[in-house]
């Protein structure tokens, strides 16, 4: 990257940040006061602040000490409103000139008497706080062009919804997503948030320091965060829903049904999603078949799978997904809760999916690897049908107040018929993979309440899963690796992943004095992998060799019997977190011509320190060192294919690897403040790990996994999110650097040294107005470096700019124009897209007319850059042509 380009960035990042806390440090004049009742403070007066048109201009309610303040406040003519349950409204005319900075009244409210018949009307608040609980009444926060719950929630002050349909509450990710207090996919929720309509949701609860089991609450360190989606009145213990159906031009079309019922005792959720334009209808529903959750109490085994060997996938880019997916979905989700008596409740989830894929690219790399330079070409045309089916059955027994029984039962069968047509470097070359995931999942689980302070858990947890594969290529690509069987012309492979879990883990929490916790867990688990793989070349039908080295027989076994302990000291504004994790491991390894075996004993420490300055302020830091297993992708000894041109291979035995990470973190504010900002570093060493040691050449690569000593990552991050009441915007600030440095080797050049850096840094702005227009734009620049004995960069650049118009209850229209700029392509590298959404109520609350419009502009096709240790790469993907959608929508 050029040095002038790199200071002409960090000179304009230092100017956005410096020109954003000039916005922060402006202020207007400040209205502030104290609330009694002429002997003692009066908390949660309802303070509301009315223009001359008694239209509301600001809201606020008085502290347990009665103190309010109101700010940035306009010059202008106002009244002050002060009212509360049992006293008598008070109205205060105010005048706010230019050089008032701050106005204080304090005011005192008279009782008055109250008759047994009369009716106190309170005012709505727009957003309640109550101990760990924030609930947002989303009328004053929705303008009525709101589809999904993912669209409603976008407007939720203070959540964030990624890309890929990610809700995050500031930065952090939430659990799960309710409804009514009841959880139907738990971290599957983008099933529900992408499907679900909007209109019957009346609340957003944001639940702090949630736990999933209740036993826990209080008790358990927790800093998760769920979402509870509450409905109005008219959609609650009735058949409610939606269905809406999408015509347009070249067969594109889009069919959406939701039908549901949330009573008292049970709860239903049926939803069926069609389409062919592209929408991703489940997010990825790996996260519903195998939720990850990281130190969660009476969990264990949830990064348990089986892995691939190889897999032909359309890529994952930083763009749009439905501009490159063709595809043809078929989803339906059949969903229920039961509570069949107060003390037993029953999920039951049916998920059943069914795509077509095809996906379109053409990539250009050019490779100067130590001892050899080429440039291949690549056009990939891939297609794939998947289907999948899964079944979940949840128990949960409450025993009594204090003892809690829950088992969950899961079944999984997916299969993947994908084939690709790719002409490399001019040779026509049709892949074919045959690839199937079957996966029995049973887990249980027993807490005992057994002191006010105290839980006890226990859970166990067995898995099967089996991945096997059916590879074949029409070409034979491998002449120099093997020259006897030249009479070969093309090439299958074999393969299959079996894995078994089981583990048990009982665990112990006690809450003592000044909050202090003690955690201790006594633990088994047990994997086995059997790993086959037999790779074949042939001539035509008939078979010609299964070279030695390119085939697999291994069976892994690992038992790790541990013992993790954990203590939490609070000492006013600090806690200090100890961790003291103990394994002793036996690893045995079977192979067709050995079997080894190890029984290696290590302990894993941390040590973390939270400072929390005051109400705004807080700091955390952590330290952790780390000992890690090899998988089986790690230790397996011949090479596998694991794509129509590239071997790869394990290390051959077993490896521990170890490392230590360091992480700081600065936050100022709260998610829901006006001012958020957080800032975090974190640095790792790995003291060794495994990298490659491979052989690049024109037709064929051949990676094989050695170890090497000395890794490091280094990660900073700064998020500020800043609310300006003046122009009714919301604007965040996001810039973060990453750097990483690593070994391999290329072509037996030898151990070299790989230095990456990554840049990212932009802004976006959104608008809260509650007239007629609202706005959203932003840019993010991309900036990528790679060292080696050559450097290669790039920068990237998109920005977007969407508008909304409600022109009336009725009828209102989006714009969404996009902006992408691609470094370092020599030809065209500037795109631009515009999207168009019309909707037009015929029936209010029933009938729906709409009109979407995507690709305006036409694009055809894609092209993006990248850079590696060994070359560039550019690649073109072809895009979802121009097309429009007359949607038509009835609710019921």
């Amino acid at each position: 990257m050029p040095k002038t380009f790199c200071k002409k960035n960090a000179q304009t990042s230092i100017m956005v940040v410096m020109l954003l806390y000039s916005f922060i440090g402006y202020t207007q004049t400040k209205i502030s006061g104290k609330v009694t009742d002429s002997l003692n403070a009066l908390a949660s007066v309802n303070i509301l602040l009315k223009d001359s048109s008694d239209a509301l201009v600001a809201y606020t309610f008085s502290n347990a000490e009665g103190i309010y303040a109101l700010e940035d406040v306009k010059t202008g003519v106002y009244v002050l409103e002060f009212s509360a349950l049992g006293y008598h409204l008070k109205k205060l005319p105010i005048d706010v000139y230019a050089e008032d900075e701050t106005l204080q009244y304090n005011v005192v409210l008279h009782e008055k008497a109250m008759a047994l018949d009369e009716v106190y009307i309170a005012t709505e608040k727009p957003i309640s706080v109550q101990k760990d609980t924030i609930t947002f009444k989303t009328k004053y926060f929705t303008n009525g062009t709101e589809q999904t719950v993912e669209e409603l929630l976008e407007k939720i002050p203070g959540l964030n919804i990624d890309s890929d349909g990610k809700i995050k509450v500031g930065n952090q990710e939430i659990e799960k997503l309710m409804v009514d207090g009841d959880d139907f996919f738990e971290k599957g929720y983008k099933i529900l948030s992408k499907n679900m309509p909007a209109y019957p949701i009346e609340e957003v609860e944001v639940l702090k320091n949630y736990s999933n089991n209740r036993l826990l609450k209080n008790i358990e360190d927790s800093d998760k965060v769920a979402l509870n989606l509450k409905l109005d009145d008219a959609s609650k213990r009735i058949w409610f829903g939606n269905l809406k159906l999408g015509l347009g031009n070249d067969d594109f079309y889009e069919l959406k049904g939701n039908l549901m019922n949330f009573g008292k005792k049970n709860k239903y959720y049926f939803l069926t999603n069609l389409n062919s334009i592209g929408e991703d209808a489940t997010g990825d529903i790996q996260n519903l078949i195998n939720p990850f959750r990281l130190n969660e109490p009476g969990s264990i085994g949830d990064n348990q799978s089986a892995n691939n060997i190889i897999n032909l996938s359309a890529a994952t880019l930083n763009f749009n997904k439905d501009r490159t997916n063709f595809n043809n979905v078929e989803l339906l989700s059949l969903n229920a809760i039961f509570n069949p008596s107060d003390k037993l409740k029953i999920k039951t989830l049916g998920f059943f999916n069914w795509d077509e894929i095809d996906f379109y690219r053409t990539t250009t790399d050019v490779v100067y690897a130590p001892g050899t330079d080429f440039i291949n070409t690549e056009d990939y045309k891939l297609r794939s049908k998947n289907k999948t089916a899964f079944g979940k059955v949840d128990l949960t027994y409450n025993i009594s107040k204090t003892k809690m029984l829950e088992a969950t039962t899961k079944y999984n069968i997916s299969t993947f018929n994908k084939s690709s047509h790719l002409v490399f470097n001019g040779l026509d070359t049709r892949e074919n993979l045959n690839d199937k995931n079957i996966r029995f999942d049973q887990k249980i689980n027993y807490t005992n309440k057994f002191k006010d302070k105290s839980v006890f858990l226990i859970t166990g947890r067995f898995i099967d899963e089996n991945t096997p594969q059916q590879y074949s290529v029409n070409q034979f690509l491998f002449h120099d690796l093997f020259p006897e069987d030249s009479t070969a012309n093309n090439v299958k492979q074999q393969s299959a992943n079996h894995m078994q879990f089981a583990g048990i883990n009982a665990h112990i929490l006690d809450r003592r004095k000044n909050e202090n916790l003690l955690e201790l867990q006594l633990g088994n688990t047990y994997r086995k992998d059997r790993l086959n793989t037999a790779f074949s070349l042939y001539n035509d039908t008939d078979l010609v060799a299964n070279p030695d080295g390119y085939q697999n027989k291994s069976t892994y076994t690992v038992n790790d019997l541990y013992l993790k302990s954990k203590y939490s000291f609070n000492l006013k504004a600090f806690k200090i977190n100890g961790t003291l994790n103990i394994h002793q491991l036996f690893n045995r390894l079977e192979s067709s011509e050995n079997i080894s075996t190890q029984s290696p004993f290590y302990v894993n420490p941390s040590l973390g320190l939270e400072w929390k300055i005051n109400n705004k302020n807080k700091i955390t830091s952590r330290y952790v060192y780390n000992t890690t297993n090899a998988g089986i992708l790690d230790v397996y000894s011949d090479y596998v294919l694991s794509s129509f041109r590239t071997f790869q291979k394990g290390a051959s035995g077993f490896n521990l690897l170890d490392a230590s990470n360091v992480f700081v973190g600065y936050t100022f504010g709260n998610w829901s403040d006006r001012f958020f900002a957080n800032t975090f570093f974190t640095y790792t060493k790995n003291h060794d790990f495994l990298t490659t040691q491979s052989i690049v050449e024109q037709n064929y690569s051949e990676l094989e996994k050695i170890r090497v000593e000395d890794r490091e990552f280094i990660s900073v991050n700064t998020k500020f999110d800043y609310y300006f009441k003046t122009i009714s915007s919301n604007l965040k600030l996001d810039l973060g650097y990453t750097k990483s440095e690593f070994k391999n080797s290329v072509n037996n050049s030898g151990l070299r040294q790989v230095t990456s850096h990554n840049y990212n840094y932009g802004f976006e702005l959104r608008s809260g107005f509650s007239g007629v227009f609202n706005y959203h734009l932003g840019t993010k620049w991309s900036s990528s470096k790679v060292e080696t004995t050559i450097t290669n960069s790039y920068t990237d650049v998109m920005s977007f700019l969407d508008l909304t118009f409600v022109l009336s209850e009725l009828f209102n229209t989006q714009l969404q124009l996009e902006r992408y700029y691609f470094g370092s392509l020599n030809t065209e590298n500037t795109y631009y897209f515009l999207d168009f959404d019309a909707n037009y109520r015929l029936i209010k609350d029933k009938l729906e007319l709409g009109l979407t419009a995507k690709n305006l502009f036409n694009t055809e096709r894609f092209k993006t850059y990248s850079v590696s240790d060994i070359g560039t790469s550019s690649t073109e993907y072809r895009l979802q042509p121009r097309y429009v959608l007359l949607k038509l929508e009835y609710k019921f």
